[in-house]
């Protein structure tokens, strides 16, 4: 018998690439039994279901928990992804809200790591060594590329500080007026509380 020469991926971590579901295996489930994601949403209006992603993560039992596991340095992103992803397999909301929800969940989730005095937090994987994400005025200072230069020897030199274009923090628009409000006023008090109580 001759023998194998090459060996897949598959057979390295002996996993076997067959042993899936059948395609449609899913459809010959009971109908009077579908599974959560298969019924109607609990929520369909973003306001709603943004509302209840924050009385979840703002809860007595989550929110420390939540504190420690950003203070760890898990990525913001990734929390987000798996928050927003339980909750549409627990049939809250559809998929198109998930993604909807993503943006509001991002900006919570900083919020609460403000408010919990914790400045070096990862908004996602890689953000270090990412030019893109690098925030100016610390520790980078930006120079204008398009800049027109008399003496073209001489580099275009950096702007000051106070010249840089500051961003305006995320307000209504990313977030609903009664949900920011909530925010602002009920979050320190929660983080501080669940700090106290650590």
């Amino acid at each position: 018998m001759a023998e194998k020469i090459n060996t897949t991926k598959f057979e390295e971590v002996n996993i076997n690439p067959f042993s899936s579901p059948t395609p449609g295996e899913s459809l010959t489930t009971a109908p009077d039994m579908p599974k959560q994601w298969e019924s109607p949403p609990q929520y369909t209006e973003e306001d709603e279901a943004m509302e209840a992603v924050y009385l979840e993560l703002t809860s007595d039992d989550n929110l420390m928990p939540l504190i420690q596991v950003i203070d760890d340095g898990t990525p913001l992103d990734q929390v987000a992804q798996v928050l927003l992803y339980r909750g549409y397999s627990k049939g809250l909301y559809t998929p198109d809200l998930m993604l909807i929800l993503a943006e509001p969940t991002m900006y919570l989730l900083i919020a609460i790591a403000d408010y919990a005095d914790i400045k070096d937090y990862v908004l996602y994987e890689g953000e270090e060594d990412d030019p893109d994400g690098a925030i100016y005025g610390d520790d980078v200072e930006p120079v204008e590329m398009d800049e027109v230069n008399d003496d073209e020897d001489e580099a275009p030199k950096p702007k000051e500080t106070e010249e840089i274009v500051e961003y305006d923090e995320p307000g209504e628009d990313s977030v609903s007026s009664s949900l920011l409000s909530r925010i602002k006023t009920e979050l320190p008090d929660k983080v501080k509380k669940v700090k106290e109580n650590k």
